[in-house]
């Protein structure tokens, strides 16, 4: 089988006290649907890009089917690598800022939980592809190539 990368995203959603939402996936690999087997880790609301979809169309469709949130005012803050036994993403990392309503997992059990949290205070379980965002958010710095 020939692998390709994908493109994928992570968006970074702060409260009035600049928390971050996550959420966390099931520990089913099956129910937690991640091509990164990304299963029982906190994450960013995230998803793939799709064909003939705007990083920004992906994001906000990202965030409500997620989250449900409208996100507006989009920036990208993070470009990286994200590659593991299983796939291999150029991950994008937008920030919304600005968002409404009120969040929900839905009805799907990909995602068990969510919470908002400190910047300094993150889940020892974040995922990778996360945590590269949210450093590169941080550490104003857009793409650090990795070794």
């Amino acid at each position: 089988m020939k692998k390709e990368p994908g493109v994928g995203l992570g968006i970074i959603i702060l409260n009035e006290l600049k928390e971050v939402l996550l959420i966390l996936r099931n520990d089913d690999a099956q129910k937690a649907d991640s091509d990164m087997r990304l299963e029982g880790t906190w994450t960013l609301p995230a998803g793939k890009v799709k064909y003939g979809e705007t990083l920004f169309e992906a994001a906000k469709r990202k965030a409500m089917a997620e989250v449900n949130l409208e996100v507006d005012g989009l920036n990208v803050v993070s470009l990286a690598n994200d590659i593991n036994e299983y796939a291999h993403f150029l991950t994008v990392g937008l920030i919304a800022n600005t968002w409404k309503g009120e969040i929900s997992l839905g009805d799907t059990e990909e995602h068990v939980d969510f919470g908002f949290f400190a910047m300094d205070n993150l889940p020892k379980n974040l995922c990778a592809p996360s945590k590269k965002i949210l450093r590169n958010y941080q550490d104003e710095q857009l793409y650090r190539e990795e070794k």
